[in-house]
């Protein structure tokens, strides 16, 4: 019997009675993070992270709560369940679980590259591996990240010279963090989205050290926002919301932006491939270090990414679920031929 299986309402692990990130409401639901295509409400009790509890808490409302330490082990029904980081966005954890010296670790979504706030992916050896694929296709390599940030300054300087104000696209949860991290070193005249300010509000008050930043509301006039930096979800961008910083310029900060296609048919300004996910050497690294017999790939370019670790000698095979509800994969291009005949001309 394998320790995870796959069912109707997420990954189940039958000897501990416990499911990770599912997607229909169960009795204990153990969390990746808290993004809200792995953290859906209505199910009775819930186990995370310390870092990711106040932000369950700021998106599921009143919930039967449980945080762990990254590394604190507990056993549930002889099951042996701990959290290790993840990288991917603040409180992200890989879900380590043993039983009978089989190891299985659900990844939950990650990235290898420490962005200096959610913390170091750490490699967890074991049995078999779930991982995501969401960039697992050769062409996604990203620039180290003080490259892209030196980018994105240097294209806020240019958006001012012009006369414009910059609005950077960018994830409330995850993105927004990084791209404050960012700009702070060069302007405090910083605003934000509503639904940004709340993420942010919810760190601050868990004790969070973060840059500040003053909430877009409707009574400010539009000069409030000369020389300034507008951080805004994806939701915004196309919405009556954006007229009050005309005229402005659109940065948007996504991996899909690796691809310069990607930034016309946003009809953006820039685009900026900073991505919370591992891009292909980052998922074959994270791969190999665990060591894993066997590995389940999800959501992202699964079937390429599978094929891959087969012809290498890694026995893979594809899960389907219902992950990839977040920013990035719900972007995501309509067709690999497109992203590939455009990738030569990526960087230009």
């Amino acid at each position: 019997m394998q320790l995870i299986e796959f069912t109707e309402s997420g990954l189940y692990c039958r000897q501990g009675d416990f499911y990770i990130d599912p997607w229909q409401p169960v009795n204990k639901a153990i969390i990746t993070h808290a993004h809200s295509d792995h953290a859906k409400p209505g199910s009775r009790h819930y186990l995370c992270h310390h870092f990711t509890a106040p932000l369950l808490k700021l998106r599921l409302g009143d919930i039967s709560i449980q945080s762990l330490e990254w590394n604190e082990e507990i056993t549930i029904n002889n099951v042996k369940v701990s959290l290790h980081p993840a990288g991917h966005i603040i409180g992200s954890s890989q879900i380590r679980i043993s039983f009978n010296d089989d190891i299985w670790v659900v990844s939950g979504d990650y990235k290898v590259e420490d962005d200096g706030i959610s913390g170091a992916f750490e490699p967890v050896r074991c049995n078999t591996f779930i991982s995501e694929s969401t960039f697992g296709l050769p062409l996604y390599k990203w620039k180290k990240q003080e490259v892209i940030y030196e980018n994105i300054r240097q294209w806020i300087t240019e958006s001012h010279q012009s006369g414009k104000t910059p609005v950077i696209i960018a994830y409330s949860l995850g993105k927004a963090q990084r791209v404050l991290q960012c700009i702070s070193t060069i302007t405090d005249n910083i605003f934000a989205h509503g639904a940004i300010w709340n993420t942010q509000q919810a760190l601050l008050t868990a004790g969070w050290k973060l840059p500040a930043i003053k909430r877009v509301i409707p009574e400010m006039p539009k000069e409030v926002f000369k020389n300034s930096v507008i951080i805004a979800p994806p939701s915004a961008d196309g919405t009556p919301w954006m007229k009050k910083f005309s005229p402005y310029s659109i940065g948007v900060c996504s991996g899909w932006m690796q691809v310069r296609g990607n930034v016309r048919r946003k009809n953006a300004d820039a685009g900026f491939a900073l991505s919370d996910h591992a891009d292909w050497d980052g998922l074959l690294s994270a791969v190999k270090a665990t060591g894993a017999d066997k590995v389940f790939v999800t959501h992202g370019f699964q079937s390429a990414f599978s094929r891959y670790l087969n012809e290498n000698g890694i026995l893979s095979a594809e899960v389907k679920t219902a992950y990839g509800g977040e920013e990035e994969e719900q972007e995501k291009p309509s067709t690999t031929t497109e992203q590939e005949n455009e990738i030569n001309t990526a960087g230009e």
